[in-house]
């Protein structure tokens, strides 16, 4: 069974840190790409960054500069680090999972950023 558990989100000011984690289960992790999506109300869901198998790293531009994307293979973890918030992050983040196409994902962890 498939598992992608976000986790890390929370109620933060303009300016400030967050880093939110994915734990993956169910599928042999070191073999996919890995993402992490944003879902604003209103809004459709949209990638913000993506790390390939072998670690290769491709931000949008919502995320350059700002953004890191990690992983680790041996924990079956993915990362986002998340610097100089704005409110306009307020989204709920999604993890992803993708071999020929994004395939699984995750419910979400939210993340509310306030001026």
């Amino acid at each position: 069974q498939v598992q992608l558990v976000e986790s890390g989100g929370g109620s933060v000011q303009t300016g400030d840190s967050l880093k939110l984690s994915c734990a993956a289960s169910g599928f042999t992790f070191s073999t996919y790409a890995m993402g992490w999506f944003r879902q604003a109300p209103g809004k459709q869901r949209e990638l913000v960054a993506r790390i390939t198998s072998g670690g290769t790293t491709d931000y949008t531009d919502i995320a350059k500069g700002r953004f890191t994307i990690s992983r680790d293979n041996a924990k079956n973890m993915v990362y986002l680090q998340m610097n100089s918030l704005k409110p306009e992050d307020t989204a709920v983040y999604v993890c992803a999972a993708g071999f020929f196409g994004w395939k699984y994902y995750g419910q979400g962890t939210q993340v509310s950023v306030s001026s």
